[in-house]
């Protein structure tokens, strides 16, 4: 019976991996409501259902920090990167709230590269999470960090550019306000991805 009183041991890693998929299905859904004439219904619950899963995920990881003695690496690394992890949900999740909120619709080249330079992000940040599981794949984790932050640099060019571009074109004052805060938004999620990278990188230093 004294099995029942020792704390349990949690695969952080199968969390973690979960975490970033739903980071990923949130790029690709992002994607998607850019690309589309009108934000539908059925497209908004898609990102509010993988928003919720995502939290649910990284509640699970911060619970389990509290029932177990054994991790896989530091706890302030694994409190780290779930919040990490679920800050890129969160942010996606924000930026489609405030489009239907700002009634900002169709197709927009500017969100759309946005949105495809975002997904590249986010599937180096997944592909550096789940090479934390094997200790042999520290280069390919290091070259998804490296992707990640070139990604970050490429955003922050796009997001001078399209701000550039939006108050030298855009004459009503108040589509400014609105586009300025999502163009923002958008490139906060780049941001993001790179604090995962660092997080991802301090682990790999610590291990080696």
């Amino acid at each position: 019976m004294l099995f029942r009183f020792l704390p349990k041991n949690f695969n952080f890693f199968d969390l973690f991996e979960k975490q970033a998929q739903y980071a990923v299905d949130a790029a690709d859904c992002f994607r998607e409501l850019v690309s589309q004439n009108v934000l539908d219904d059925a497209s908004l619950l898609k990102m509010h259902n993988i928003e919720h899963q995502g939290d649910d995920v990284a509640h699970t990881i911060l619970d389990s920090l509290n029932k177990t003695f054994i991790t896989p690496f530091d706890r302030e690394d694994i409190h780290a990167l779930a919040k990490e992890l679920d800050d890129i949900t969160d942010m996606l999740y924000t930026i489609v709230n405030r489009m239907k909120v700002y009634k900002v619709a169709g197709s927009n080249k500017n969100l759309i590269e946005f949105s495809s330079v975002i997904s590249e992000s986010v599937r180096a940040v997944s592909r550096a999470v789940k090479g934390l599981r094997d200790p042999k794949r520290s280069k390919d984790v290091s070259e998804a960090c490296v992707e990640v932050n070139r990604l970050e640099n490429l955003g922050d060019t796009m997001r001078d550019d399209v701000l550039a571009e939006l108050f030298e074109t855009e004459k009503d004052p108040v589509a400014i306000i609105k586009l300025k805060e999502i163009y923002q938004d958008a490139e906060t999620v780049l941001d993001i991805c790179e604090d995962v990278a660092h997080v991802v990188q301090s682990i790999l230093v610590k291990q080696a």
